[in-house]
C-alpha cells in the first residue's frame, strides 16, 4: 500500500521588483495556472514542480508587498494569505521571502516584517550575480545566524540559479524563528544593523546603472528615447507580423477548403464557411501581432525600465492631471483595459487614481488590433516612407498616438472640473537594469496567446454562430425579391439601427456588427465576415475580408471607423472591472456616456472632413 504525502505548500513573497515572479517561473516552468483571488480580481499564479527527491510542491506566488500594513488591495492578500486569514486558502508550509541583494536596506524590513509572524520561512538572497559585479559582498552565514533563519543564494533568470533553494526545499522544513515584537523605529534600525554587520557594498548606486540613466533620464533626450521606442513597438507590430498573418491567412483557407468542398449545399455548410471560418478564422489571424505587442511589454517590464519611463513621465502627465503613477497602468491598458484598471491600486492617491480608471479605456488594447489591421490593409497603401517608415505601420502609431493625446485631454479636463491644485510628490524604487528573462518572456508571451486563443475558442466562437444564426433565420418566404439576410434577424437589426449611424458613415453591416462587439471588440472583424458572407460572397475568407470591403467602403466610413475605435466603449467586461474598483455604477454611467459622446462627435467630424476633401 503507497502512502501518499500532501505536497509542500510554499508561497513566494517579496518586494515588487526583487525577482520573485522569475524565480516562480524558474520554479515551475510551464506547469503555472493564472487565475484571480476568489472574490476580487487580484491575479493568482500557481505552480507546482517535483524535487529530485520525489517530493511534490505547489508554489504560490504572491502579489508584491512593500509592508504587512497592507495599504492596497494587492498588500491585503499577501497579508492575508501569510496569516492564514484568506477564505478557501490554506497557511502555507513555508514561507520563501525573495529580496534583491542589490537592495538589502529597502528588502531586509519587509524580511524582518514576515519573521514577526513566526512562521517557517527561510530567505532567498536573489540577483546575486548582479551583487557580485558591483562588488557587494554578503555573508550569507553570518545574515543567517541574526535572523534565525536559512538563506539561501540565488540568480532566478539561470537555469542552475534555484540549485541552492531546490536543495533546501528538499531538507526538513526550517523551524520557526521567533517572533520578536518591535516597533517600525526599530525595525529600521535592525536594519541597518544587519547591513553593517553582514554586507560590504562599495557604493550606494551601481556605475552601470547611472551610465544608462544619464542618457534615458534625461529630460529631453530621455523623451526622444522613449518616443523612439514607442514607434518602434509600433511598427513592428504591422512589418514583423506580416508573413505569419499570411500564414495564418493561408492555413486557415486551406482548412475550410479541406472541411467543407465535398459537403453538400446546406445550413450545416453554411454554418462552417459564413460562420465559422469566415469569423473565427478573421480574427484568428491577428495572433501574431497580439504577441509581439505583449512581447515588447515584458521586454520593457523585465528590463527595469518601466519605472523610468514613469519618472520621465511625471512633469508631462502631471500636466495632463495624471502623476508619473498613472503610466505603467496605463501601458498595461495597451495589453488591455482590464489588468490596467486593476493596477491603479498602486496609485494612493484616490483622486488621482480615479482619473486614471477614467482615462485608461483611451489606451488602444490589442483587441482594437484585428480592427485596426483590417481596415489600414484594406484602405492605406502598403508604401515605404521617407525610404524607412511602413506607411501603414506610421497609421497604427498615429491611432495609438490618438488615444494617448485623447487620455491626457480628458485628464485636464477632469482635472479642472474637480479644481484640483494640489501637487503629488512621485516615490518610486528604481531597479538595476537587467537583461530580460527570456523564460518569463516566453512564458508570459505563451500565456497572453493562451488566453486570446481560449477567446477565439469560447466567447468570440460563440458569437460568431449567433451572428451567423441572426444573419441566416429566418429564411425569406419565395415571394421575397431582395437579398435573403435583409430579412433575417441580423438585417432587421441593422436596418433598424442605420439611422442612428448614418451620419457618420457606417452602414447597416457595421452597425449590427457593433452589437456583439460589446462582449468582445475582436467579434466585430468575426460578424463582419459573417455578414458578408451570408450577403453573397462565399469565398470571403480565401480572398479576405480587407479586400472586399476596400472595394464597396468609401475612405470616409473606415476612417470614421477608425476613430470610432479610439473611444467607444466596447468592451463590458471593462466597464465590470471599472464598477468592482470603483464600487460606483455612477463612474460606470459616467464613462459611458463621455465615451460613446466623444466616439459619435469625432466620427461625425472624420467622416464629413473626410467627405468633404475627397
Amino acid at each position: 500500500m503507497t502512502t501518499m504525502t500532501a505536497p509542500l505548500r510554499v508561497a513566494l513573497v517579496g518586494n515588487p521588483n526583487c525577482g520573485k515572479t522569475s524565480l516562480f517561473n524558474q520554479l515551475t516552468g510551464a506547469r503555472q495556472k493564472v487565475a484571480n483571488y476568489a472574490g476580487v480580481t487580484v491575479e493568482r499564479k500557481e505552480g507546482r514542480l517535483t524535487l529530485p527527491s520525489g517530493r511534490h510542491v505547489q508554489v504560490l506566488d504572491l502579489p508584491g508587498a512593500y509592508s504587512l500594513e497592507a495599504a492596497s488591495p494587492d498588500e491585503a492578500i499577501t497579508r492575508a494569505i501569510c496569516l492564514g486569514e484568506y477564505p478557501g486558502e490554506a497557511l502555507p508550509d513555508l514561507l520563501v521571502c525573495v529580496a534583491d541583494a542589490t537592495n538589502l536596506r529597502l528588502h531586509l524590513r519587509f524580511v524582518l516584517e514576515i519573521r514577526r509572524l513566526g512562521r517557517p520561512m527561510l530567505l532567498v538572497l536573489n540577483m546575486m550575480d548582479d551583487a557580485r559585479r558591483r562588488g557587494i559582498t554578503i555573508d550569507a552565514h553570518k545574515l543567517a545566524e541574526r535572523l534565525g533563519i536559512p538563506v539561501v543564494e540565488a540568480v532566478a533568470v539561470r537555469r542552475d540559479g534555484v540549485r541552492a533553494l531546490l536543495d533546501r526545499l528538499t531538507d526538513a522544513l526550517p523551524t520557526a524563528p521567533a517572533a520578536p515584537v518591535s516597533e517600525d523605529a526599530d525595525l529600521h534600525a535592525e536594519v541597518r544593523s544587519l547591513i553593517a554587520e553582514t554586507v560590504v557594498m562599495p557604493r550606494d548606486t551601481d556605475v552601470r546603472d547611472d551610465a544608462i540613466d544619464s542618457m534615458l533620464l534625461h529630460p529631453v533626450f530621455g523623451l526622444v528615447w522613449l518616443a523612439a521606442l514607442m514607434f518602434l513597438m509600433f511598427q513592428a507590430v504591422f512589418s514583423w507580423a506580416e508573413p505569419f498573418m499570411g500564414g495564418i491567412e493561408a492555413g486557415v483557407a486551406g482548412l475550410a477548403s479541406l472541411t467543407t468542398s465535398a459537403m453538400p449545399d446546406g445550413v450545416l455548410k453554411s454554418l462552417l464557411v459564413d460562420g465559422i471560418f469566415a469569423g473565427v478564422g478573421g480574427v484568428l489571424v491577428f495572433l501574431p501581432q497580439i504577441l509581439i505587442l505583449f512581447f515588447f511589454i515584458l521586454m520593457l517590464e523585465e528590463s527595469g525600465y518601466l519605472p523610468r519611463a514613469a519618472f520621465l513621465l511625471d512633469h508631462v502627465m502631471f500636466k495632463a492631471g495624471l502623476t508619473g503613477r498613472s503610466f505603467i497602468p496605463l501601458l498595461s491598458s495597451f495589453a488591455c483595459a482590464i489588468p490596467g484598471i486593476m493596477a491603479t491600486r498602486s496609485i494612493a492617491d484616490p483622486r488621482d487614481r480615479l482619473t486614471t480608471i477614467m482615462v485608461a479605456p483611451l489606451m488602444t488594447c490589442s483587441a482594437r488590433l484585428p480592427v485596426y489591421t483590417l481596415l489600414i490593409a484594406a484602405f492605406i497603401p502598403r508604401t515605404t516612407v521617407w525610404g524607412l517608415f511602413n506607411l501603414q505601420g506610421l497609421v497604427l502609431f498615429a491611432l495609438y498616438a490618438g488615444g494617448i493625446l485623447s487620455a491626457m485631454g480628458v485628464a485636464w479636463i477632469i482635472k479642472r472640473l474637480r479644481k484640483d491644485e494640489s501637487e503629488h510628490a512621485l516615490i518610486l524604487e528604481l531597479p538595476s537594469y537587467r537583461v530580460p528573462d527570456w523564460k518569463s518572456v516566453g512564458l508570459g508571451v505563451y500565456e497572453r496567446g493562451s488566453i486570446f486563443i481560449k477567446r477565439v475558442g469560447g466567447v468570440i466562437l460563440a458569437l460568431t454562430i449567433l451572428m451567423w444564426f441572426l444573419a441566416t433565420f429566418p429564411a425569406p418566404p419565395a415571394e421575397f425579391t431582395g437579398p435573403a439576410i435583409d430579412y433575417s434577424f441580423a438585417g432587421r437589426i441593422g436596418h433598424f439601427l442605420a439611422p442612428v449611424f448614418a451620419p457618420i458613415g457606417f452602414n447597416w453591416q457595421i452597425a449590427v456588427a457593433l452589437i456583439p462587439g460589446m462582449a468582445a471588440r475582436e467579434v466585430v472583424v468575426a460578424a463582419l465576415g459573417t455578414v458578408y458572407a451570408i450577403s453573397g460572397n462565399e469565398e470571403m475568407v480565401a480572398d479576405q475580408l480587407g479586400g472586399l470591403i476596400g472595394a464597396q467602403w468609401p475612405l470616409s466610413t473606415a476612417l470614421s471607423l477608425l476613430v470610432w475605435f479610439i473611444f467607444a466603449p466596447q468592451c463590458l467586461s471593462t466597464l465590470a472591472t471599472v464598477r468592482r474598483e470603483t464600487g460606483s455604477w455612477r463612474q460606470v454611467g459616467i464613462m459611458t456616456v463621455y465615451l460613446f459622446g466623444l466616439a459619435y462627435f469625432a466620427s461625425f467630424l472624420t467622416f464629413h472632413l473626410v467627405e468633404a476633401l475627397t
